[in-house]
């Protein structure tokens, strides 16, 4: 028997349907049996997980890794198990495993690990070690070599089409327990129906999984899908998780048109400019669909740092300025990221994102602004390069990487960076006290209309005239009215 585990990652809220681990399930049906252990759902899941490995005979152990919270579980939670099962086989993946499968490898407890979108690879791993085979030289796989001990890796795994893929067996989780309440609906719950991006932006992980490569379920399997949550267990909005879910127009408005006499909300990915290209009726069934907020890399106020972020020939804060306009006509709301304190001049790379998000706020107050510092992923680029010139580095150990200051790189709210030191990492805070004060995020719904008319106004002068900092006013309010910020907790 496998056990698959999802380690604890949902930070208090309520956990999101783990589809990394319903993918593998999905393809180990009829071929060999497997448990879910979900840690944001087991009181004790490393009991859980002794228990099937005790009393089921489990001797294979699958587990999907996200660099944070998962991380930090994973890496204290899999050496005891190790030391009590030295027999069990220990299998990681996910992102994080597949950027940095040489430190995992690293830690004797982890046996391999599986890089990219690693459904098909995981299977014939399992197959081979059943049959006693040298797995070696299969694709996406790292491991330490037998004879030496080096680190070694076949590279990433080929990406899975999702229409061929089976449906995700919802019957191995405990279906009941996952939708919940967001700003879309009382009974929201996650999907995924594509993988990859065809974009190669240098700040992001997702390059390294893909390669530009952007595969995905049809618009009536997608739908259908979905009408099924809606049927068996009254999900009422979906937030589908794929990377770049409005890559192709036809396949979005295809998907909006059928699933409109559902009466749900929904939410997704999407590049700028791709957006802007799709005709007034797309727009038309996508609202009427109930489509309610779209997440956008905005990403810079300027377009020399979008340039250098390699967004692609027709990204530019032009674009981002219309598409909100565009998003206000239509009652879509724009969710936008930008990433903060860009290398080599982060000074001025802030100071004119800060200027650029309130001209976003001008044309479309709706608009979620979501702030990121710059994170540097393993990709060669011009950012990354920069960020070795000023001596970033990423840890060696997975015990440096679950140190503190590495917990929040993880999230990308670290404030260590070589390049980012007060007074500027101060300011960037201080602005971003002000920016939430004065436009509370609409995903929270604990925020009462009168909590938030409260802080509106206490930030209005700061907002207005520009000052931002030493918002102790701002700071005290937020202890007595707290609010979350979807960026660290989700809808």
């Amino acid at each position: 028997m496998i056990v698959l585990y999802n380690p604890p990652s949902s930070a208090g809220r309520k956990p999101v349907l783990p589809m990394s681990l319903l993918a593998l399930g999905a393809v180990l049906e009829g071929i060999e049996p497997y448990v879910i252990v979900d840690g944001n759902l087991e009181r004790d899941p490393e009991a859980a997980i002794e228990r099937a490995v005790r009393d089921q005979g489990a001797d294979i152990l699958g587990v999907t890794v996200m660099p944070g919270p998962q991380l930090a579980d994973a890496t204290a939670l899999l050496p005891r198990l190790k030391a009590r099962h030295p027999g069990l086989t220990v299998v990681w993946g996910g992102y994080f495993p597949t950027q940095h499968f040489e430190v995992c490898l690293r830690e004797p407890a982890v046996d391999w690990v599986i890089r990219g979108h690693g459904e098909r690879t995981f299977v014939e791993l399992v197959q081979r070690l059943r049959a006693g085979k040298d797995p070696q030289d299969l694709p996406g796989l790292a491991f330490r070599d037998a004879a030496d001990g080096s680190i070694r890796t076949t590279g990433t795994a080929h990406i899975p089409h999702p229409n061929e893929l089976p449906d995700f067996p919802y019957h191995a989780v405990d279906m009941a327990r996952y939708p919940r309440r967001t700003f879309m609906g009382a009974r929201t719950i996650a999907h995924h129906s594509s993988y990859g991006c065809p974009f190669f932006c240098n700040f992001c992980a997702v390059v390294n999984m893909v390669g530009g490569r952007w595969l995905s379920q049809s618009a009536e399997r997608t739908a259908a899908v979905t009408e099924r949550l809606v049927r068996e267990w009254g999900v009422d909005a979906v937030e589908f998780y794929d990377n770049n879910f409005f890559v192709h127009e036809a396949r979005t408005a295809e998907f909006a048109e059928r699933i409109k006499p559902l009466g749900i909300g929904w939410w997704g990915e999407s590049r700028i400019d791709t957006m802007l290209r799709y005709s007034d009726r797309t727009w038309e069934l996508m609202r009427d669909s109930g489509l309610r907020m779209v997440f956008l890399g905005a990403e810079s106020g300027s377009d020399e740092t979008l340039k250098r972020m390699n967004k692609g020939g027709t990204a530019s804060t032009a674009k981002t300025l219309e598409i909100a306009a565009k998003m206000r006509g239509y009652g879509i709301v724009p969710e936008m990221s930008f990433v903060m304190g860009n290398p080599p001049d982060p000074e001025a790379d802030a100071e004119s994102t800060m200027a650029f998000i309130r001209r976003v706020k001008e044309v479309n107050p709706a608009t979620e602004v979501i702030l990121y510092l710059y994170t540097p992923v393993p990709l060669s680029g011009e950012l990354y390069e920069q960020a070795k010139a000023e001596g970033f580095a990423f840890p060696e150990t997975l015990a440096g990487w679950v140190s503190d200051d590495w917990q929040e790189f993880a999230q990308r709210r670290s404030a260590v960076m070589p390049w980012l030191k007060d007074p500027l990492r101060r300011r960037l805070k201080e602005f971003e006290w002000v920016l939430n004060a004065r436009y509370p995020t609409a995903t929270d719904l604990g925020i009462t209309p009168a909590r938030r008319r409260i802080l509106q106004v206490a930030a209005a002068w700061r907002y207005r005239l520009g000052v931002y900092a030493h918002p102790v006013e701002l700071r005290a309010l937020q202890r007595l009215l707290p609010y979350r910020r979807p960026e660290t907790s989700g809808f």
